[in-house]
């Protein structure tokens, strides 16, 4: 059982870490026109922002290979690109366009992609943590290496299913690896008002499974720790824990005005632990880029996200008979 927070953080070449600051930019930037999308009524229903949180997923991704799957919970935009989605696609099905991975039936939280192996998606707090379970076994049925990313809230490590699922990936040896993004609010709730557990990772350890903690606003720590837990898990060691500690800028969901903390601790996380900042620190510190090389790449973001707003604008809405497809899978005796 490990019993220490991961500290170690692979080297990293120019081109990776310019690719790392690009990802993460372009979930930023994307969330962003999300939210004006969603202030100017084009976005319906719920939708919940990533903005903070980029160096998780952008991390992990960097330690996935081709066949590995990925399922996550409502606050999923970023996870959808991070592994490749397009940003058309994506913002297409948010604004409930035909052109969207969904054909506008799914909204923010329930779209899904086969081909990037992106599973939901799903709003309901900690059902997509079985079914990340089930996603695994079935490789592990297959005998290949690949590994499911099961991502899951601090709020929703409380609920039960997760544990029952803890139990049964522990005790069939199966290849997942459940992220924990502690956000640090449930919600509307602080970590320290939910629960008395010194750590969530630790949890496992009832069944024997090991864990470590993160620093998510470190891109680079995230990719170390994703390659270790990936490594366990091809190896045939079973499931492996990352409770990966990060920060959301906004409030749990457009409609959250975040009064429950202040707006002097967003600001210090900003301002002091912003993890797109520190890989352009990095990047500028190390001179593998100028500020103008910088700016640049802002404009390239800026412009594919453009882009697919107008897309999502253009695209027409999905008609009438859509309702009675993708309902039922037909299966033969």
């Amino acid at each position: 059982m490990a019993a220490k927070k991961s500290s170690k953080k692979p080297n990293v070449s120019k081109e990776e870490l310019l690719q790392y600051y690009k990802d993460m930019l372009l979930i930023r930037r994307f969330e962003e026109k999300a939210g004006q999308l969603y202030g100017m009524g084009l976005i319906g229903g719920f939708c919940h922002l990533y903005i903070g949180q980029e160096a998780v997923v952008v991390g992990l991704e960097a330690a996935a290979k081709e066949g590995d799957k990925r399922i996550t919970s409502y606050r999923d935009h970023g996870h959808m690109l991070a592994c490749g989605m397009d940003p058309k696609g994506v913002m297409a099905e948010l604004t409930g366009r035909e052109g969207g991975y969904s054909k506008g039936k799914g909204g923010s939280m329930h779209m899904f992609s086969k081909e990037k192996h992106f599973y939901g998606g799903h709003g309901i707090v900690a059902a997509q943590v079985p079914l990340g379970a089930g996603l695994a076994f079935s490789d592990k049925y297959r005998g290949n290496d690949n590994v499911t990313f099961t991502y899951f809230g601090d709020g929703a490590a409380n609920q039960g299913q997760v544990y029952e699922t803890y139990n049964m990936a522990e005790l069939w040896d199966l290849p997942v690896i459940f992220v924990i993004e502690n956000n640090q609010y449930a919600m509307g709730t602080s970590v320290q008002r939910s629960t008395k557990s010194p750590s969530l990772w630790e949890r496992g350890a009832a069944y024997g499974i090991e864990g470590e903690e993160v620093d998510g606003m470190d891109v680079l720590a995230v990719k170390a720790a994703g390659e270790k837990a990936v490594a366990h898990c091809r190896a045939g060691k079973g499931p492996y824990i990352l409770e990966i500690k990060t920060y959301r800028y906004r409030g749990h969901s457009m409609s959250d005005p975040a009064k429950y903390r202040t707006r002097e601790e967003v600001q210090k996380m900003r301002d002091e632990r912003d993890c797109i900042e520190q890989v352009r620190d990095l990047l500028l510190t190390g001179k593998h880029a100028t500020e103008d090389d910088l700016k640049a790449v802002d404009k390239e973001i800026k412009a594919i996200v453009n882009d697919a707003a107008e897309f999502s604008k253009e695209s027409p809405e999905p008609a009438l008979e859509e309702l009675y497809t993708d309902i039922y899978m037909e299966a033969e005796a």
